[in-house]
């Protein structure tokens, strides 16, 4: 006897599709690295929270106080694998950036769209400030959006009947490691489950699949929920800590669509906009409802949690999928998209590209930073600001690359010109983790018998203080000299932090302090500060 095996044909419309994502893939990716190589030319260094998570990447594990371990692990990668630059730790971002690119294709494609859809779909988000943004640093918003799409990507292929225990499963999977790297993917499932409860696509989430599938997600997650309950929550103590200390600027709800308008470049406003109304409406592209009702619960959620604008970043690939269907929809008596035609758009793609070029100093570091005031004046540029942190003459995206190889060369020097028995119990002490990762990083490149740094924020407390007895101290700090001879006999000022371009808060002395009195506290459970 003989077993017959049917192999179906493969859908040709899906080649195109893969074909045509991998090429707007392979650009984003090539601009990316262009990006990241130019502005590096320009002088604009590490990004402060690159320090941080380099360091995290050197202390694995299944939490961290501000931010889940995917962002640490991404770190540790790309330090071991492209090496210990500013452009091989950015490789990643890059890619992620690259990947959801590729998920915008196939969504549409998935969704119905032809390549006159895909290409608009995929050209708005490659030209989105948002998103040229957040893949060019060392992020863990650069990598939201690909964990977010290939559950829409997995939720809507079950729907049209592929493989439950297939998808459910990559669901399971990239929804789980989309927890690891950043809790606000629970507000993402939540508001998409929601919308899926209040359709008719609730079957979808009544089958043993989608057991399995939110089984798994848990399970994946599950370390990170056991290392807050073992640390005792650190994570909801900063946020807390955060509200308190009024960190975050709040929007109202039109500042919050505002946000949202000049995040993804306001002409995109036409394809985002117009991609919920016609998910609602359920006419050019059926039965997504549940997509539309999700997509509009997590704007509220968001704007009703004061959330920063970004935080919605990782949702709009689908939404411009579903408004450049539309528009294809809109137009299918027209010639070009009739013979499908990537330029069926073009007039509008060009008009999208030439807008998008103007306001790419607002989103990459792209003009010196005399160049760049001189710029953004002159056109009435203003960027948002999420921290209420005051600025100085750039905005705290680019202040915060400014500065780092000076405090580092100056610790260095002072740790050098250090009589030996001295060199032997010094403590290097960070007043953020800025501080203390960049002389980590930077200072230990120039030095690598320099002890490593210590600081009570966020998870460097955690970290301790390495053994130090606080008798021989190396302190960059905002405090006075009178306000630490209090704690100690000598008091000296041996460096200054002053560049133009960097955040004013960071413009402080750096001190070798020596001989601890007796009163100063050395307990450092009373040092902690999350926030």
């Amino acid at each position: 006897m003989t077993t017959t095996t049917t192999v179906r044909p493969a859908d040709p419309a899906l080649r195109q599709a893969l074909r045509l994502a991998a090429i707007f893939a392979a650009v984003k990716l090539l601009f990316q690295f262009a990006l990241t190589l130019y502005t590096q030319h320009l002088g604009y260094g590490y990004f402060r929270d690159e320090f941080y998570y380099i360091a995290c990447g050197h202390h694995l594990a299944w939490g961290y106080v501000d931010h889940g371990p995917i962002v640490a692990l991404q770190a540790r990668l790309g330090e071991l694998l492209f090496g210990e630059s500013v452009f091989g730790i950015r490789i990643f971002s890059a890619l992620a950036g690259a990947i959801a690119v590729f998920l915008t294709g196939i969504i549409t494609w998935s969704l119905g769209g032809r390549k006159p859809a895909q290409a608009l779909a995929m050209f708005g988000l490659l030209v989105a400030p948002q998103y040229i943004s957040q893949s060019g640093y060392l992020s863990m918003n650069s990598c939201e959006p690909m964990f977010w799409m290939t559950c829409l990507l997995a939720l809507i292929l079950i729907q049209q009947g592929h493989s439950p225990a297939r998808w459910w499963t990559i669901f399971g999977i990239s929804a789980g490691v989309g927890l690891l790297n950043k809790p606000s993917m629970t507000f993402f499932l939540i508001a998409i489950g929601l919308g899926l409860l209040l359709t008719p696509q609730r079957r979808l989430l009544f089958t043993r699949w989608a057991g399995f599938g939110i089984a798994l997600l848990i399970l994946i997650a599950l370390p990170n929920v056991l290392w807050q309950v073992h640390n005792h929550w650190p994570t909801l103590e900063f946020l807390q800590n955060g509200r308190a200390d009024h960190k975050n600027v709040i929007l109202n709800p039109l500042q919050f669509l505002h946000a949202q308008i000049d995040g993804m470049q306001p002409l995109n406003a036409l394809l985002w906009i117009t991609g919920i109304v016609s998910l609602l409406r359920a006419k050019s592209i059926r039965d997504t409802r549940w997509l539309g009702l999700g997509a509009l619960l997590f704007y509220v959620i968001m704007c009703a949690m004061h959330a920063k604008d970004y935080y919605l970043l990782g949702i709009y690939p689908a939404l411009f999928a579903a408004g450049a269907i539309a528009w294809e929809h809109r137009f299918a008596a027209s010639r070009a998209v009739q013979q499908d035609r990537l330029i069926a758009f073009l007039p509008f793609e060009a008009i999208l590209l030439i807008t998008s070029l103007i306001l790419l100093p607002m989103c990459s570091p792209i003009l010196r930073p005399d160049t760049w005031v001189r710029y953004t004046t002159a056109l009435h540029l203003h960027g948002n600001q999420s921290e209420t942190e005051a600025n100085g003459p750039l905005p705290q995206f680019y202040a915060d690359r400014f500065g780092w190889q000076e405090l580092a060369s100056q610790v260095v020097a002072t740790y050098q010109a250090l009589p030996p028995e001295d060199r032997s119990k010094l403590c290097i002490w960070g007043s953020n983790y800025g501080e203390a990762g960049s002389v980590d990083l930077l200072g230990h490149k120039l030095d690598p018998t320099l002890p490593a740094a210590f600081s009570s924020h966020n998870t460097y407390w955690m970290w301790g203080t390495h053994g130090c007895t606080w008798d021989v101290v190396i302190g960059i700090t905002g405090a006075t000299p009178a306000e630490l001879a209090a704690r100690y006999d000598s008091v000296q000022i041996v460096g200054h932090l002053d560049n133009p371009y960097s955040m004013p808060y960071e413009h402080r002395n750096i001190y070798l302090l020596r001989h601890r009195k007796p009163s100063m506290p050395v307990d450092w459970n009373d040092w902690k500060s999350y926030e």
